[in-house]
Order: structure tokens, then C-alpha cells, then sequence
């Protein structure tokens, strides 16, 4: 494909993949989305704004570090339509996402953490899986399946 002249005002679907980087399906989805936008030309082809390409690279840099496509749309949403990302507005957006990358950090590592106890056998009574039982208030009362064992206790207590 020819490179697109720096100074062109629009871009097709294959000149916006090939700058930056983006298969056109994903482009596409990104438009479903609501993550980007294009214009239809008179014969039905999507014409992309230069602006989008900075936008495309916001939402790719995003999802690098983490962050869902749904809250990058959030991100983008809160710009004034057809204003591409600034560096004040990327630093003031991972601001916001500091505190939901810190929250998953926390909960993976107390996941790895987890792990290191877990000997991954799939067994329900096990005593000290906080993988599979956790907050496990019925281990307390002994081992077994303890609601079938509650169940058939009072079914029992019926015919006595």
C-alpha cells in the first residue's frame, strides 16, 4: 500500500491499519465500540479524521497496561468530541486508572500467594483451600459434605 501524504485531512480503513499498526477488524470493532468514528464516503467507504490516529494509539497503549476497552471508551467519552488525547489528559486518566491497576496488582498477588498453599487435587473438604472454600463456616462443624450430612441428619431425626 502507498503511504498516505502526511497532509492528507482523511484516512481509509487500510491508510489507519497500516499507520498505526492496527488490523482493520479491530479498527472496526474499536467503531462498534463507539471508540472511534469515521464518516461514509458516496460510495460507502469509512473515512477516518488524522485525529484518530492518536486515539487508536491511546486505546492501545491503554489495553497494554490493563485497562478494559470499556473504560478506555469511558476515558474517551469525557474528551470533547473530535479532540484527540493530550498529555494532560493521558496523565490525568492513568491517574484515575492508578487505583483500579493497584486493586488487580493486589488481588493477583494475593492470588499467586494463594497458590502456594494449593496442591490443585480439586477436593471440596480440603482444610486449607482458600481457592475453593473460601470463608468456609461450615469446616468448622467437621468434615464432609456438611449440608448433605445436616439433611439426612434431620430426615433421620423425622423417623426416630
Amino acid at each position: 500500500m502507498k503511504k498516505p501524504a502526511f497532509d492528507l485531512k482523511e484516512l481509509s480503513v487500510g491508510q489507519l491499519a497500516a499507520r498505526s499498526g492496527v488490523p482493520v477488524t479491530a479498527l472496526h470493532f474499536y467503531e462498534e465500540k463507539g471508540l472511534i468514528h469515521s464518516r461514509r464516503t458516496a460510495g460507502n467507504q469509512r473515512r477516518y479524521s488524522r485525529d484518530t490516529l492518536r486515539r487508536v494509539s491511546f486505546v492501545r497503549v491503554a489495553q497494554r497496561v490493563g485497562i478494559p476497552l470499556r473504560m478506555a471508551g469511558e476515558a474517551l467519552a469525557e474528551l470533547p468530541e473530535g479532540r484527540t488525547p493530550t498529555r494532560e489528559d493521558w496523565a490525568r486518566l492513568s491517574a484515575k486508572w492508578r487505583t483500579e491497576l493497584d486493586t488487580r496488582i493486589d488481588q493477583l498477588t494475593r492470588l499467586r500467594d494463594d497458590l502456594t498453599d494449593c496442591i490443585g487435587c480439586g477436593c471440596l473438604s480440603i482444610d486449607k483451600c482458600v481457592l475453593r472454600n473460601r470463608d468456609d463456616r461450615l469446616g468448622n462443624e467437621g468434615a464432609g459434605p456438611r449440608r448433605l450430612l445436616a439433611d439426612r441428619l434431620a430426615h433421620e431425626s423425622r423417623w426416630v
